[in-house]
């Protein structure tokens, strides 16, 4: 059955005369809380059910929108007043926030016993009894917590004082080993391990990397020092050898309460585990379906084989959904029902209209950009605030052209799970080569140019300004630098004064050659050189929609600068902005209107995941928390004819996770040019 497809109109731009590239009685279980009822829903059937469990483990597997941070809190209020003392119950959380926002809500419904339970994060009950029972296996009361720079700074440290600082092959910088050192204690993975599955680039030094880390926990042993990792880390050797520390602290929290557990690494669910060794009194909740942070270490795996974990486990599911329409519901639906592994479940709500999820094809990325923009101008109009929009995508770099346009037409936003295209360092580095040979009295570019180079630190690179601005000749006077960074200046040179004469001045052209010089330079600045490396590929496609490189630089250098940060909160002034946000980022929120870019496959699920199962099916998972962020709009939207770089392939084709939809789940858009004419591709049927 082939999909009807629409037409949507693409406006023309003015200035361009061709267009640029509860229905259960609760009362009885919780007469305390009468006054409450008047102006909350009761829980529905699903919900009680997981609220008034009986002894022993329980798996709550709560949909996305279905209510699951309400039925903990019920849960905490249900025992405390069927007689268990709130000091016996455990709530852990990702966020002390989360825990102390739960925590409230249980005092509104019971009082003040609530402030008897203990909640917080692992971190934080971790800190408590290591303090009170961590003497056993050498950790004294009075350690000392180091937060990620102290930690870094002793690395460093260690690492100076184990030479490895003078190695001729450059070893990487004290972050990315700290990056190394943490994954590799959360994953309960060696530390070689790590570096080969994720950090092959420094394979060469894993055995000296080997040795650093030695050196690192020792000096921390030493001194009484405890890293954030190490927090858990002590924990579970404290629960593991001290039998009588792990039968008393059981004891004390008979009742434990885990929030998100898809999101917990191996090294939390060991530590659950032994937690509750004396009573096996668990109830984790979660959504297998959202297990979206396995770059950080967390795994999938907990959730699927916690009932595995933990015999005899009792399963409730949190199916009712009270975020999204049916129609949106119907797509998620239909996308989580082809993962690998999961919990089956379907979401439904009681919200039976609204509009079906569109499928948007453009003809290029400017061109979903520019759609992208005149609907949420429409969607204003209609009524929608700008507050309640969001736009989604896989990767941080996947928002950059949008960002261009969103500027042009003078639509605010923020951005949240990455820095702005414009303010990463990486891609500033490159412009500022482009604005140099555009403009050769810019200086800022050129202090920024020049402090790249091998050998030249602030002091010499403004007496380089001072004598470039006198003589005039910018590139005699870098070739007639002489020592240690006559070579590296020389090369620039070579490199900037070519480009300056040359014919072909395109953008495209000039950010190819620059970052043919810059690529070097890359790999020594930055230890996530890879991850880089697709920006920039990025960037070259961005410039190749523009025909000069003023109105290249020009449109770059127009972005609004208080839009740029990562996480931040909503502007305390009055006029409303959007939101741009990777996926990570916007788990757990919900907009309006959502717009989710790039559903093209090789770019969504990418096309580094299509050799591990795990990694692609992780992405199917992420695909369906964008979908599940909307309310009431949902567009999905993917360029074709788009060549990737970095594998070398033309992205033509929707996202795989697509394939099982029906034409029925769907609104499939067609762009036009206003006044009738196609997009500016020809539009092949497929």
């Amino acid at each position: 059955m082939e999909r009807e497809t629409k037409t949507y109109v693409l406006k023309r731009p003015d200035d361009e005369t061709e267009p640029r590239k509860l229905s259960i009685d609760y009362r009885a279980a919780l007469k305390q809380v009468e006054p409450y009822f008047d102006n909350e829903p009761d829980l529905n059937a699903q919900q009680l059910a997981a609220v008034t469990a009986g002894e022993g483990p329980s798996l709550v597997i709560a949909g996305a929108g279905s209510g699951k941070t309400r039925t903990l809190v019920y849960r905490v209020a249900y025992l405390i007043d069927s007689g268990v003392e709130p000091s016996n119950i455990l709530l852990l959380t990702f966020t002390r926030k989360s825990a102390q926002e739960m925590l409230q809500r249980v005092g509104e419904l019971i009082g003040a016993r609530s402030q008897r339970v203990c909640g917080g994060t692992f971190h934080s009950v971790a800190n408590l009894l290591l303090r009170r029972y961590g003497r056993s296996i050498g950790v004294e009361p009075g350690f000392t917590i180091l937060d990620r720079g102290d930690a870094e700074d002793l690395i460093a440290l260690m690492r100076a004082q184990l030479g490895l600082n003078e190695k001729d092959k450059r070893f990487p910088r004290k972050g990315t080993i700290m990056e190394m050192v943490s994954k590799s204690a959360n994953t309960l993975r060696s530390l070689d391990e790590i570096i080969l599955d994720e950090f092959g680039h420094f394979a060469d030094h894993m055995e000296d990397l080997g040795r650093l880390q030695q050196a690192y926990q020792s000096a921390k042993r030493q001194k009484q020092l405890l890293d954030y990792d190490d927090l858990l880390v002590m924990l579970r050797q404290l629960l593991l050898l001290d039998e009588s520390a792990r039968t008393t602290i059981s004891r004390q929290y008979r009742y434990i309460l885990v929030d998100e557990y898809q999101d917990t690494n191996r090294l939390q669910a060991e530590v659950i585990r032994q937690l509750a060794s004396t009573h096996n009194n668990v109830m984790i909740v979660g959504d297998d379906s959202q297990s979206i942070y396995g770059f950080r270490g967390a795994t999938f795996k907990n959730i699927m084989e916690f009932p595995t974990l933990f015999p005899g486990t009792t399963m409730y599911k949190l199916e009712e959904n009270y975020r999204s329409t049916q129609p949106i519901l119907n797509l998620a639906n239909c996308i989580i029902d082809e993962a690998a592994e999961k919990y089956t479940k379907r979401l439904f709500t009681r919200k039976i209209d609204g509009p079906l999820p569109s499928l948007v094809e453009a003809g290029g990325e400017n061109t979903q950009s520019r759609f992208i923009a005149q609907k949420i101008l429409e969607l204003r109009e209609e009524g929608v605030p700008l507050s309640e929009v969001a736009v989604l995508f896989r990767s941080s770099f996947h928002s950059f052209d949008l960002e261009i346009e969103l500027s042009r037409k003078g639509l605010p936003f923020i951005k949240r799970g990455g820095v702005k295209f414009i303010e990463t360092a990486h891609v500033k580095d490159l412009l500022a080569h482009i604005r140099v040979i555009a403009n050769p009295l810019d200086t800022v570019s050129w202090h920024r140019v020049l402090l790249l180079v091998e050998g030249v630190g602030p002091k010499k690179a403004q007496d380089l300004l001072v004598a470039i601005v006198k003589a005039g000749q910018p590139f005699d006077v870098l070739r007639s630098v002489t020592g240690r960074s006559g070579q590296g200046l020389k090369n620039l040179a070579n490199t900037l004064e070519s480009l300056s004469g040359a014919e072909d001045r395109r953008p495209v052209n000039l950010v190819s050659h620059v970052y043919e010089y810059y690529l070097p330079i890359l790999k020594e600045q930055y230890d996530d050189y890879p991850k880089r490396i697709r920006d920039l590929d990025h960037l070259q496609t961005i410039a190749e929609g523009y025909p000069g490189v003023d109105e290249f630089l020009a449109d770059l250098a127009l972005e609004p600068p208080d839009g740029s940060a990562a996480g931040v909160d909503a502007p305390d002034r009055d006029d409303e902005r959007l939101v741009l946000s990777t996926i990570h980022s916007a788990k757990g929120l919900e907009w309006q209107c959502v717009f989710v870019i790039w559903v093209v496959d090789g770019r969504f699920p990418s096309v580094y995941s299509f050799v591990a199962d795990d990694e692609l099916e992780e992405e199917r998972r992420l695909f369906y928390v964008a979908v599940t962020r909307a309310k009431r709009y949902l567009f999905l939207t993917y360029p074709i004819n788009v060549f990737d770089k970095g594998s070398g392939m033309l992205l033509s084709k929707p996202s795989r996770f697509l394939d099982p939809v029906t034409p029925a789940l769907l609104d499939q858009l067609v762009l036009v040019e206003e006044g009738g004419r196609p997009d500016w591709y020809a539009r092949d049927d497929h």
